[in-house]
């Protein structure tokens, strides 16, 4: 059994083989299995370390912008409506995604392969999840510059820069890596988050009825709007994306057996979709604190985290506070952004490995996913927050509510095959029930995004996406009769990725590594097993294995099932 993907030099009679790997794409150390089935031999932590190397990511101060964004807008009432009802649609959706995620070892990617999208038809979401981190990581970063600017006085765009390499070294060297980094810097992030709010408790105990009347700074008022909840709902829903950077973790989730599956169970849970539970506080938190900055500093800089920090913290720390927010708010950016730079190098990853046929290694990926957030935060794209993230939105959820669809409603009346198959050996390049469902789904809440169905339609667009989604994806599969799920059988692999527990290798015939049974196809071209990856960057073979009539290769031999408790 191999822990690495790191190719031999030679085959047993003296050949090299038919591929070798350039030296950083070999080396799972940093490659964390990016484009492949994560491997028992490779899932090395606990249960509770991978659900807080997970929530470890989500200590950004986005939320606080986001929320003081939303309640400045439309008022406290509406706003809190919005926060809840976006928290409990993420929730939700979160739920099946994390437990396929940590079940079968895929990251977002791969399970929507599986999930009614198909082989190609998850390029495009390849490229909304890349989206996704770049566009979070130039908010993140652009939070982190403005800290450091009220600190030292460094120019803005110079912090964009510095925030922007900071993460490489981290991010460069893999999940280890990114697991010491949250874990060290959990206390600090946590002192930090609770010591302002515990300040305002005894230094302005009023302060939270007044925020609960507040009717925002553009007029909408204390009361109620449907309107105003439509619309601060579409700006709290742009994160429902965030769970393809916790199944990024949750992917290394050891196998679930009798004696850890609570543990398993309460860690999943928390890891994937518990991370909108912190979410919706820090948004709610975030809005009060600009709030009670928004006297003493106005609007612009009350929506900016590190000043409604300062002022919170000015009465028990005085002259420290500035230091004191700015080392809290620089800690919180690192640590979310290295998770959107890891993301983002998988998330190119696997959609140049499926455009181009080549894999150079992920950690090339980390300089064009870096490349385009610095060129966002020079646009400062700070300044357009709301109609950015409303519109990324419509076509986030989408996706997402596809993949849920496909795993709640799908799998349990058998229109989709009961276990993910991920594999280009077995799929179609696109299945129309997942990624129909999702290019109508945005495309008609997109239009209606910008006013062509009315007032109404356009506050709701959101709510159409994930309407349609849900209901479209399937009603197709249905009418395709699940066709286009499986473009051949896999009879021995299928119900063994279904138990999920597999640790028997077979070696690529192109590679000459040992891989674990989920990541192994039969290759009919090969005339033996391939990993995954090989499958992928065969740019010769014709997708012999999908024709009809094409032999399916040899068998490979059954092997022991270790099933869960």
């Amino acid at each position: 059994m191999t822990d690495t993907a790191t190719p031999v030099t030679r085959t047993p009679d003296g050949q090299p083989p038919q591929r070798s790997y350039a030296k950083l794409a070999a080396d799972e150390s940093r490659e964390d299995y990016s484009l492949r089935y994560a491997p028992h031999s490779f899932r090395r932590w606990s249960p509770s370390m991978v659900a807080g190397t997970a929530l470890g990511g989500i200590a950004y101060l986005a939320d606080f912008a986001i929320g003081a964004s939303i309640v400045f807008t439309y008022g406290f009432t509406s706003g809190l409506a919005s926060i809840l009802c976006a928290a409990a649609i993420i929730f939700l959706t979160g739920i099946p995604i994390a437990r396929a995620c940590a079940k079968y070892g895929l990251d977002m990617d791969l399970v929507t392969r599986g999930a009614g999208f198909g082989y190609f038809g998850s390029t495009l979401t390849s490229l909304i999840y890349a989206s996704f981190t770049f566009i979070f990581f130039a908010l993140e970063g652009s939070i982190m510059a403005q800290a450091m600017h009220q600190a030292v006085g460094l120019p803005v765009e110079l912090g964009y820069l510095i925030t922007t390499l900071i993460v490489i070294p981290i991010v460069f060297r893999g999940m280890g890596a990114l697991a010491k980094v949250q874990a060290w810097t959990q206390p600090i992030w946590l002192i930090g988050l609770v010591l302002p709010f515990l300040v305002l408790a005894f230094e302005a105990p009023d302060a939270w009825g007044e925020f609960m009347s507040f009717g925002g700074t553009e007029g909408a008022g204390s009361g109620f709007s449907w309107i105003a909840f439509g619309l601060g709902t579409g700006v709290a829903l742009s994160l429902i994306a965030q769970i393809g950077e916790q199944a990024d973790y949750l992917r290394f989730m050891p196998a679930k057996t009798e004696a850890n599956k609570r543990r398993w169970n309460l860690a999943v849970l928390a890891a994937g979709p518990g991370w909108v539970v912190i979410g919706a506080a820090k948004q709610l938190g975030g809005a009060f604190l600009a709030f009670v900055a928004l006297e003493a500093v106005g609007r612009t800089h009350a929506l900016e985290p590190i000043a409604p920090q300062i002022e919170a913290l000015k009465p028990w720390l005085g002259s420290v506070a500035l230091p004191a927010a700015a080392l809290f708010v620089i800690v919180s950016q690192i640590k979310i952004n290295v998770t959107n730079a890891y993301s983002g190098s998988l998330s190119w990853s696997n959609f140049f490995s499926r455009i181009t046929h080549k894999h150079p290694g992920r950690v090339w990926y980390i300089f064009l996913n870096l490349a385009i957030a610095l060129t966002l935060m020079e646009m400062n794209m700070f300044a357009a927050l709301n109609k950015l993230l409303g519109f990324y939105s419509n076509v986030g959820i989408a996706w997402i509510v596809a993949v849920a669809a496909d795993l709640v409603i799908n799998k349990r009346i058998g229109l989709s095959p009961p276990y993910i198959e991920f594999k280009r050996a077995y799929l179609y390049a696109v299945n129309p029930a997942g990624f129909g469902a999702m290019v109508i789904a945005s495309t008609v809440s997109i239009l209606a995004f910008f006013g062509l169905f009315g007032r109404y339609a356009e506050a709701f667009s959101t709510f159409i996406a994930a309407g349609l989604a849900l209901v479209l994806c399937p009603l197709i599969a249905w009418f395709t009769r699940g066709k286009y799920y499986l473009a051949r059988p896999n009879p021995v692999n299928g119900p063994h990725v279904e138990a999920g527990h597999i640790t028997a290798t077979h070696a690529c015939a192109v590679c000459e590594t040992a891989y674990e049974l989920p990541d192994i196809a039969d290759c009919p071209a090969q005339s033996g097993p391939i990993c995954s990856l090989c499958c992928s960057l065969d740019a010769h073979c014709g997708d012999a294995c999908r024709k009809e009539g094409a032999a399916a290769g040899p068998v490979l031999m059954p092997v022991p099932v270790l099933r869960e408790g």
